[in-house]
């Protein structure tokens, strides 16, 4: 089964071309103002507009039904990416209303980190499993740090799910031979500066998963 590819926090039409030349199948939006990738919904509508058969899929912290819903409305979302404390019951609420796939992210750093994920999100169409951010860090995502994937040896969640968390052109290929990723995520591992993508970067993680 191929694996797929998303290019999260997209800002501007050039990592957007870039994501759409090098062949991923999906880019995301960040609805986060803390984050130096954040985007408002009118801001994400000239970009999506540029992309209408890629799917786009809302970065969001513990967002607000309003929020949610401008930006599903703007940015012609096909996903929704939940990657705050939301629980269980939230998941469901979101999915009920915007009729829209809700992917849960969950930081992990062991084994029983993971299954506990798997069990308590289980209503999620897809689980996206990441490193837990540092301590005291602003950000629940996007902070560059990989986990140890050997806690997936065995242990992999029985729905979709996807790896994210610390991945680079020089570690994709790895991780996916060595968790068998559904799908993996980038966000930081392809930029110049934090907020800023690097369109050689896009291109070669691509290729890199691809060849994987």
């Amino acid at each position: 089964m191929r694996t797929r590819i998303k290019i999260c926090g997209i800002t501007g039409p050039d990592a957007l071309v870039a994501t759409l030349s090098a062949g991923a199948d999906a880019c995301g939006f960040v609805f986060f103002p803390p984050s130096p990738r954040a985007l408002t919904p009118e801001q994400a509508r000239p970009l999506a507009a540029r992309a209408p058969h890629l799917l786009k899929v809302g970065l969001f912290v513990d967002a607000d039904d309003a929020l949610i819903e401008a930006a599903v409305a703007a940015g012609a979302l096909g996903a929704l990416q939940l990657q705050g404390g939301e629980t269980p019951e939230r998941v469901a609420a979101v999915r009920s209303r915007f009729g829209l796939p809700v992917w849960k992210a969950v930081g992990v750093k062991t084994a029983a980190d993971v299954s506990a994920a798997a069990r308590t999100f289980a209503g999620a169409d897809l689980l996206l499993l990441d490193a837990k951010p540092p301590e005291g860090a602003t950000l629940p995502g996007g902070n560059g740090l990989r986990f140890d994937w050997r806690i997936l040896e065995g242990n992999r969640p029985s729905g979709d799910w996807g790896l994210a968390g610390g991945l680079t052109v020089e570690t994709v290929a790895e991780a996916i031979r060595r968790t068998g990723a559904p799908l993996v995520d980038v966000s930081s591992g392809v930029e110049q500066a934090a907020g800023v993508k690097d369109i050689a970067k896009i291109a070669a993680f691509v290729e890199a998963a691809r060849r994987a």
